[in-house]
C-alpha cells in the first residue's frame, strides 16, 4: 500500500510502498476513503523538519533533555546512534480520516465489515491506504453522512473539546483568535450552541469564511478592522468583554495572548487550543483574574495507552466526554444536519498526488480544508520487497526480526548489517512504516506486519525478537516449535506461568536453541577485569548498584499489569552478569522495596558456592549519577567497574586501572549468537543459566510481595495465585507491540 511520510532530518516528503497493517485484536482494519491534512499540526511539523539541528533543538527542548539524559546514562556513542536513527527514519503524517471496515480483530463488537467509520489518532488514522485502528479510536458513520465530511471528525472533536473546557452557556459570548481549520469548526459549533461569536485571524479570507459560518464579526490581527471589532464586542457585551477567548492560533507571536486579555471580561475564561506562545502579561491577567485553561486534543483519554490502545473506556458517570464520545457527537451533528463542514472543503486531491499537494498547501495555494481521496480497489498486501539482497557468505544465517523499535534499531541491528555471516531476510513490525523504515535502513530483503508467517517461513533459520515484554514468551514458544534458533531480548518471561511454558515448549519440540539478550557478560571491559582478577578460588561478595531513574509519564514500562514490573523487565541483566562472574547458580533470593515503589528495591542473591550478591535497583536517585556500578570483593582483592567505562582492580595494596569507551557488549553478544547458529555449536549462554537467571529475577519481585526469602529449588514448581498469565492468541497476521528500551 501507499503511505505519505516525512524524513524529519531532511524534511523530505515521500509516498512510500509499505505493507498493509495486520488486523490485531482490539481493533479494526480500515480502508481509507478520505483523510484530512491538518493545516496547523501537520504543516508545523513539516516546517520544523526544515530547520537546522539547532533550530530543531530550540523547537523541541523536551527532546533535548532526553538526549542529555541518554548521554549521561548510555554514553555519547549509543545516544548518537539513537538520535540518528530517529532523525533518519520516516515519520507518519495524518490523524483524521474516514473509510470502510475490511477486517475486525477479536474483542471488537458493534461494527461490521463494510461499515463506514470515522477514525482518530496520530498513530492510527494516518495518511495511508489502510490503517489499523483500536476500538476507542473509531466510531461508525451514520447513513447519509458523506465520508468527505466524516473525515473531519477528529479535527472537529478538537474544537468540540475546547468548547467543553470553556463551559459556556446559552447567550454568552466568545472570541476565537486563530481561524484555521479548528477555529473555523469551533465557530460553527459555538454558533450552533447559541453563543455569539467573533473571530480574529491574520488572513482576511479566513475572517470572511468565519462570518459565512455564523460569526457576527471578524477582523485581521494587524488590520484596521480590529478597532471596529473591539467596539462591536463592547456593544455586544455592554462594555464588559467576552465570556471566553479561544486561542486557536500557533506561532511565537505574543499578540494573541495580549489581545485575549483586552477582549475578555472580568474573570473570563481563556482556553488555549493551539500551540500558542503563552507569555502572559501578568498585570492584565491578574487584574481581571482571568481563568486560563488548556484543551487537550480531542477529549479525555488522550495520551492514555490503556484507553487508546487497550480499549478501556471511562465510566460515563465519571467522565462524560471521552475521545470516542466526542467523535460520536460530531458524526451525530453531521447526521442530523446541525453541523455542515462542506463549505470548509477547499480542495480534494488524489492520494497519488500527496507530495505535490503538501507543497502547494505550504505555498498557500489550496485553502484550509484539503482532503486526500483514495482508490477503493487497493489489494491487501502484508509483505513487500525490501532492499536489494545484500551479499553474504555461503551458509550465512538467514535471520528474521520481529520488532524494530528504537532499541533494536540503534543497539542491535546496526551490529548485524556489516556481518557477512548474516542474511537479513525479513523484518515484521506492528507499524507498516516502521517495517519499511527498517527494511530500507538495514537492507532486509522484505518487510511485513505478519509475525506469524515470519515464524513459519522456510527461508529463515533464526529469529530475533525485540518486542514488548508480554509477548516474548509466546513468540519464543512459537519460534521454537517452528524449529528456529531464537534470540529474544530480555526478559525471557514476565511470570512463572510463561517461564514454565517455555520450558515445556523446549521439551516438546526438542529445540533448545535459545539465547536471551543478557549483554553485560559480553562487555570487553568486564571480561578484561575478570581475566586480570584470575581464577576464583573462594566465595565472593558482589555489590551491583543501578541508577535506573524515574520513567516518563506514559511509558509502557508503567503498564505493570500487562508488561510485568520494571525490575522483571530489566533485572535479568544484572543477575546474569553476577552469575557469569561467579560461574555459579543462585539458590535463594530475598528482597525489600520502599513502601510506595516496588521497583525501588534492594535484593540479596545467595549462590551455591556461598557467594552473596546485593543488587540495589534505584528509581529515584540523582540523574547525574552514572547508571551502573559493580564492586567485587574476595580473596584479599577488590574490583570496581564504573558504568562499563573504567575499572579498578586492587590487590597487594596496589591498583590497576583501565578505561574504555562505554560499551555494554551488544556487538560481541550478537556475534556469538550468529556464530553458534551457523556452526551448530552450543549457545553462548547455557539454557540452564537462562532459566536460572529468569527465575531469580521473578523471585525478587515475589520476595518483595511476600516479605520473605524465596528458595529457587522449587520456585518454578510452586503456585502463585497472584500470577495468571494468559497466552497471547497467535492468530493469522497478528503481531505484537514492538518498542523496547535499553
Amino acid at each position: 500500500m501507499k503511505q505519505i511520510a516525512q524524513n524529519y532530518r531532511t524534511g523530505e516528503l515521500a509516498l512510500l510502498d509499505v505493507p498493509v497493517p495486520a488486523c490485531r485484536p482490539g481493533g479494526i482494519l480500515v480502508r481509507t476513503s478520505y483523510s484530512v491534512i491538518s493545516s496547523g499540526t501537520e504543516m508545523m511539523k513539516i516546517s520544523e523538519s526544515k530547520m537546522s539541528l539547532l533550530g530543531k533543538a530550540r523547537a523541541r527542548p523536551d527532546q533535548v533533555k532526553k538526549v542529555v539524559k541518554s548521554v549521561q546514562q548510555q554514553g555519547l556513542a549509543a545516544t548518537y546512534r539513537k538520535v540518528k536513527n530517529r532523525l533518519d527514519a520516516y515519520t507518519p503524517l495524518g490523524y483524521s480520516l474516514a473509510g470502510t471496515v475490511v477486517e475486525i480483530g477479536s474483542g471488537v463488537s458493534g461494527v461490521q465489515v463494510g461499515q463506514a467509520v470515522a477514525c482518530a489518532g496520530n498513530e492510527y488514522a494516518l495518511h495511508a491506504e489502510y490503517n489499523w485502528v483500536p476500538a476507542n479510536m473509531f466510531v461508525p458513520v451514520p447513513a447519509g453522512v458523506g465520508l468527505d465530511q466524516a473525515a473531519f471528525a477528529t479535527i472537529a472533536a478538537i474544537a468540540l473539546q475546547s468548547m467543553r473546557q470553556a463551559e459556556l452557556h446559552l447567550g454568552e459570548t466568545a472570541c476565537v483568535i486563530g481561524l484555521g481549520l479548528v477555529g473555523q469548526i469551533l465557530v460553527r459549533l459555538l454558533v450552533g450552541a447559541g453563543i455569539s461569536v467573533t473571530g480574529i485571524d491574520i488572513v482576511a479570507e479566513r475572517c470572511r469564511l468565519a462570518e459565512a459560518g455564523g460569526a457576527t464579526a471578524s477582523a485581521t490581527l494587524n488590520g484596521e478592522g480590529l478597532d471596529r471589532l473591539t467596539q462591536r464586542i463592547a456593544q455586544m457585551t455592554q462594555g464588559h468583554g467576552v465570556d471566553c477567548v479561544f486561542l486557536t492560533a500557533g506561532g511565537k507571536d505574543t499578540r494573541p495572548v495580549e489581545l485575549a486579555a483586552e477582549l475578555a471580561r472580568d474573570r473570563a475564561r481563556i482556553v488555549d487550543v493551539g500551540k500558542c506562545r503563552l507569555d502572559l502579561p501578568w498585570n492584565d491577567y491578574y487584574s481581571k483574574e482571568l481563568d486560563v485553561r488548556f484543551s487537550r486534543s480531542y477529549g479525555a483519554g488522550r495520551y492514555d495507552r490503556m484507553y487508546e490502545e487497550g480499549g478501556v473506556e471511562y465510566p460515563i458517570g465519571y467522565v462524560r466526554w471521552t475521545e470516542r464520545r466526542n467523535l460520536e457527537c460530531i458524526v451525530s451533528l453531521l447526521a442530523n444536519g446541525r453541523l455542515d463542514l462542506s463549505p470548509l472543503i477547499s480542495h480534494v486531491a488524489p492520494f497519488t498526488d500527496a507530495v505535490e499537494t503538501y507543497r502547494r498547501m505550504a505555498d498557500g495555494a489550496l485553502g484550509l480544508g484539503v482532503l486526500f481521496r483514495y482508490r477503493e480497489d487497493q489489494p491487501i498486501v502484508r509483505k513487500i520487497p525490501g532492499a536489494t539482497r545484500r551479499r553474504a557468505s555461503a551458509g550465512a544465517v538467514r535471520l528474521g526480526v520481529i520488532g524494530a523499535g528504537n532499541y533494536a534499531s540503534s543497539m542491535l541491528l546496526p551490529h548485524l548489517v556489516g556481518d557477512a555471516d548474516v542474511s537479513l531476510v525479513e523484518v515484521a513490525t506492528n507499524s507498516a512504516l516502521s517495517a519499511a523504515n527498517a527494511a530500507r535502513k538495514f537492507g532486509f530483503e522484505r518487510c511485513s506486519t505478519d509475525a506469524v508467517n515470519l515464524l513459519s517461513a522456510r527461508d529463515i533459520d533464526a529469529v530475533l525478537v525485540a518486542t514488548r515484554h508480554a509477548s516474548h514468551a509466546d513468540l519464543v514458544c512459537a519460534a521454537l516449535a517452528a524449529g528456529k534458533a531464537v534470540f529474544v531480548e530480555k526478559p525471557l518471561a514476565i511470570d512463572r506461568t510463561q517461564l514454565r511454558r517455555i520450558v515445556r515448549a523446549i521439551e516438546e519440540s526438542g529445540n533448545d536453541r535459545l539465547m536471551v539478550g543478557f549483554n553485560r557478560r559480553f562487555c570487553g571491559l568486564l571480561k578484561q577485569l575478570k581475566q586480570n582478577w584470575g581464577e576464583r578460588a573462594e566465595p565472593h561478595i558482589v555489590h551491583y548498584r543501578i541508577n535506573a531513574g524515574p520513567l516518563e509519564k506514559g511509558s509502557w514500562y508503567l503498564q505493570t499489569d500487562t508488561e510485568g514490573s520494571r525490575f522483571i523487565g530489566e533485572g535479568g541483566h544484572f543477575i546474569d552478569a553476577v552469575n557469569w562472574w561467579l560461574d555459579a547458580e543462585p539458590v535463594r533470593v530475598s528482597a525489600a522495596a520502599l513502601p510506595d515503589d516496588n521497583d525501588n528495591l534492594a535484593a540479596t542473591v545467595h549462590y551455591s558456592d556461598g557467594s552473596v550478591a546485593t543488587i540495589d535497583y534505584l528509581t529515584h536517585a540523582d540523574p547525574g549519577l552514572a547508571k551502573e556500578q559493580i564492586e567485587f570483593f574476595g580473596e584479599g582483592k577488590a574490583g570496581r567497574l564504573d558504568n562499563f567505562t573504567q575499572f579498578e582492580l586492587w590487590r597487594t595494596g596496589r591498583a590497576t586501572r583501565q578505561k574504555a569507551r562505554l560499551d555494554k557488549g551488544q556487538a560481541p553478544m550478537l556475534k556469538a549468537f550468529i556464530s553458534a547458529v551457523k556452526s551448530g555449536a552450543p549457545m553462548p549462554i547455557p539454557l540452564a543459566s537462562l532459566i536460572a537467571t529468569t527465575a531469580a529475577t521473578l523471585a525478587v519481585q515475589c520476595s518483595v510481595r511476600r516479605g520473605t526469602p524465596v528458595p529457587l529449588d522449587d520456585f518454578l514448581r510452586a503456585d502463585e495465585p497472584t500470577e495468571a498469565a494468559t497466552p497471547i492468541e497467535l492468530a493469522p497476521a497478528q503481531v505484537f507491540p514492538m518498542e523496547i528500551t535499553a
